[in-house]
């Protein structure tokens, strides 16, 4: 038996969460879902754990505030101290009110770079890789849902019946190897 990937494209959000309800009693698994905008409540009902990233974040934020702070001691206490506005510069815990600033600037450079790169790293979106939409209407109006008929106990001719009684405008299949 060959390996199949079905793509059910629905025209509104709100059927597209109805149809993976139903199919998700009727234990039939939706591999992934392309859409022009969040879908919220989709998640759960798909399978879909919840991220990492806000983790990743704030490690990347320690990491900027950490090299803010050792920066800030090197080049302004250590390395070259500088009388600005007379403000004693022999050490970092006097001068800390005028660093803060730059620090928490720093952080927040630090945590947004590494989640950004941290978040094309983990999908396969950095510049020059292959996309991986199944319909370019996905990035206007139109919303796909993708089975892959190999992990479903129910074969491909219930699959599309089900799809097409549950709102799927449009069905195309396609086979995969493995």
């Amino acid at each position: 038996m060959a390996n199949k990937v079905i793509y059910a494209m629905f025209d509104d959000d709100h059927t597209l969460l109805n149809a993976a309800e139903v199919l998700r009693e009727k234990q039939v698994s939706v591999k992934d879902v392309f859409s022009p905008f969040p879908i919220h409540g989709l998640d759960p009902i798909i399978g879909i754990k919840r991220t990492r990233l806000a983790i990743a974040a704030f490690m990347y934020g320690l990491a900027g505030l950490s090299l803010a702070t050792l920066g800030i001691w090197y080049f302004m206490i250590s390395d070259w101290p500088m009388n600005i506005g007379g403000k004693p510069s022999m050490d970092w815990y006097q001068n800390l009110p005028s660093f803060i600033p730059v620090t928490f600037e720093f952080t927040v450079l630090c945590a947004a770079h590494g989640m950004a790169i941290t978040y094309f790293l983990r999908n396969l979106t950095l510049p020059g890789m292959p996309a991986r939409n199944p319909d370019p209407r996905t990035t206007d109006d139109k919303f796909v849902m993708e089975i892959h008929t190999g992990r479903n106990a129910m074969d491909e001719e219930g699959i599309v019946n089900l799809l097409k009684e549950n709102g799927s405008i449009e069905l195309n299949t396609k086979e995969i190897n493995g």
